[in-house]
């Protein structure tokens, strides 16, 4: 594509018509932690809480009159949908919007309150899409594409515009959250163009890393699952326009994971006191993991904090999990003598540090064992002191701290073994729509009994489910192609020592 025109298309964007130029904030709380200078494009403090209205608006007032009078349409995990919306009544003119049925209500309510016709399809975004362009062929609407639009992508640039404006100063690099890629190829293209010497940095998640395949592999590909965590970018194709920018003019790409992102959100809370959606504070995640990687820089570095339409419900898995990506909190198995004085010792032994959780089990003759939670703050050093201390008092002790089920699960079923011989434990990710349960008893059929049951609610777009089975007369064997069947994501857990520790 002839830069040249995409520059001249961000110049001529028609986004200030309903977006406001938002402030580039500094973050002297996390500078201060990271030794390096860090600002924060605020987007989230749009009208729509997100970038995505400059994209829709700007392609949306470049149709005529009479595709006006016909309507529009889109597809959309949320955001977009909200610029859509937004700029169908500025514009005074219908508006279709088709969103999976995983998407929180927070943005389906924005929604609607817009006046547009809501259509929920799918469980991502691709479904979703396919089932918007069905309806464009019955009743002739206009698509107004999330990503991969020329317009789209010219509106999104208006954010690396504001910024070269905003800080004429050396930037080192400029972080930006990638889904579908307009976003990041409408400001790589821009930055590239005004100030070439300023690294461009596209941030994925690690579920979800579409872009960093399709540059790895020189193509755009298709990935076979997609993860909803980070619902705003859950994109498994990054799209062709932003695909030929962005392999032009992104300098570099980095993957982080749902913990660092959660620790992310926690940050941008402490320097700003607002909350940014999982997909919001990705960029900054990003950044961060560069920082760790690269060491600090002279020139500061800028994240583009791209949202904040969050289901309340949804923060405290965020603050949860915050605490295990930071470092911050310690979970332990020990295993203490079953002896007047020995709980006592053990206790001692933790000293005044905050105890997160606490669980303890009488084990049998002679033996205890204990599920401790604590709050560390020298992390990964202090976890490791922690832990020498305890076995030198002849403890035994297993670190369960990256242990992703003794986190999710264990921790809320402490409570005595079941003595079943012929159990297997499986851990679960159950799309959070009604009937997933129903759907997944009636594929597992009646042969096998669950012995073990354990469900939370994240406020995310899958539900972290725990299921014990008794095998029966029946081999394993017959009961994982079963499971293979129903084609929820699961793993088995059977051999994980808390389990074996605290539930077998």
């Amino acid at each position: 594509m002839d830069l040249d025109d995409v520059v001249k298309g961000v110049l001529r964007a028609r986004v200030y018509e309903v977006a406001r130029e938002t402030p580039l904030d500094p973050m002297p709380v996390l500078s201060r932690r990271l030794g390096q200078t860090v600002l924060l494009k605020r987007e989230d403090l749009q009208e729509v809480f997100s970038f995505k209205l400059r994209g829709a608006y700007n392609r949306m007032a470049q149709l005529s009159a009479a595709d006006l009078a016909r309507g529009v349409i889109c597809a959309s995990a949320g955001n977009h949908a909200q610029g859509v919306a937004l700029a169908a009544q500025r514009l005074g003119c219908r508006a279709v919007i088709v969103m999976p049925q995983t998407t929180p209500d927070i943005k389906v309510n924005a929604v609607r309150q817009r006046g547009a016709e809501l259509v929920l399809f799918g469980d991502g975004f691709d479904e979703a899409a396919q089932h918007a362009l069905q309806l464009v062929e019955r009743e002739g609407l206009s698509f107004v594409h999330p990503y991969d639009d020329i317009d789209v992508i010219a509106g999104q640039g208006t954010v690396a515009m504001e910024i070269l404006r905003q800080h004429a100063r050396p930037l080192h690099a400029i972080f930006v959250p990638v889904g579908g890629g307009g976003l990041i190829a409408g400001m790589a293209a821009y930055i590239k163009y005004v100030r070439p010497e300023v690294r461009v940095i596209g941030v994925e998640a690690e579920d979800s890393a579409c872009l960093s395949a399709a540059l790895a592999a020189g193509e755009r590909v298709r990935l076979a699952h997609v993860g909803l965590f980070a619902d705003g970018v859950a994109v498994a194709q990054v799209g062709e326009l932003p695909f030929q920018l962005a392999r032009q003019h992104v300098d570099a790409m980095i993957r982080v994971s749902s913990d660092e992102i959660c620790a992310a959100v926690k940050d941008i809370f402490e320097d700003t006191r607002s909350i940014a959606e999982p997909s919001g504070a990705l960029a900054l995640a990003g950044l961060k993991r560069y920082r760790q990687e690269h060491g600090s820089v002279a020139e500061p570095m800028v994240a583009v904090d791209s949202g904040a339409n969050i289901n309340f419900e949804r923060l405290r898995h965020i603050a949860e999990r915050t605490e295990f990506a930071e470092r911050r909190e310690a979970i332990l198995a020990v295993s203490i003598p079953e002896r007047p004085g020995s709980f006592h010792a053990f206790c001692a032994a933790l000293g005044r540090r905050n105890i997160t959780e606490f669980n303890y089990r009488y084990a049998g003759p002679g033996l205890a064992h204990v599920f401790v939670g604590l709050q560390l703050h020298r992390g990964e050093r202090e976890r490791q002191e922690l832990q020498a201390q305890l076995e030198a008092l002849g403890l035994s002790v297993q670190d369960l701290s990256d242990d992703e089920m003794a986190t999710l699960h264990i921790r809320h079923l402490v409570g005595g073994h079941a003595g079943l011989h012929d159990e297997l434990l499986f851990r679960f990710e159950f799309p959070e729509r009604p009937g997933a349960l129903l759907r997944f008893l009636g594929e597992l059929g009646t042969d096998f009994n669950i012995s073990l049951f354990h469900y939370r609610n994240h406020g995310a777009a899958y539900g972290r489910v725990l299921v014990g089975f008794q095998l029966g007369d029946h081999s394993r064997q017959q009961l994982l192609a079963r499971l293979d069947g129903i084609a929820y994501d699961y793993q088995e857990e059977t051999g994980n020592p808390a389990y074996q520790l605290f539930l077998r």
